[in-house]
């Protein structure tokens, strides 16, 4: 065998991401099936305005606001996913080298900075949106109540510091 097919060959058969998800208290689908449904609304409404457009010449001008909005969506269920499975971003060297008892106290730091993040980021966030409803911000596109947008924040943050504060707890459990 030559050096080049070492190189390129994995050493065995790639595990299936589903196979190697961790048994949780509230389960991992509900991160898998928001996704899904986000994606597929972002494709049915760029798709719709794709046609709209070829067909009539002008746009829907609430698409891009919206679209805009569920890429952040997207993206803080995505993070509370990668959260839930531990595979958010760390610097492997440290965090999977070296005695066990330092990896499992570096994975629980990490899982509480992250849970301390998270619930910084909704208590602030939760000001945002008071402040929102309480001065009666509408968004620039099309007019609708800002906090329409901005709440969802706030309740994803605290989905993720949950899920940051669940991995803290299994990482102490591990043997």
């Amino acid at each position: 065998m030559s050096l080049i097919s070492d190189i390129t060959t994995p050493p065995g058969p790639v595990p299936s991401p589903a196979d190697q998800d961790e048994v949780t208290v509230i389960p991992l689908k509900i991160e898998d099936w928001l996704t899904v449904i986000v994606m597929g609304l972002l494709a049915l409404i760029t798709f719709a305005n794709v046609l709209v457009r070829y067909f009539t010449s002008q746009s829907f001008a609430w698409t891009e606001e919206f679209s805009v909005f569920l890429m952040i969506a997207l993206a803080l269920v995505a993070g509370s996913a990668s959260v839930a499975r531990n595979r958010q971003i760390r610097i492997e060297y440290f965090a999977d080298n070296g005695p066990l008892a330092r990896q499992r106290a570096l994975a629980r730091f990490g899982a509480i900075m992250v849970f301390l993040l998270f619930v910084l980021i909704a208590v602030l966030s939760t000001r945002m949106v008071y402040d929102d409803i309480r001065y009666g911000e509408t968004s620039p596109g099309i007019g609708v109540p800002q906090w329409w947008y901005t709440v969802w924040l706030p309740i994803m943050s605290v989905a993720i510091a949950g899920r940051a504060l669940g991995l803290f707890i299994r990482r102490g459990r591990r043997e």
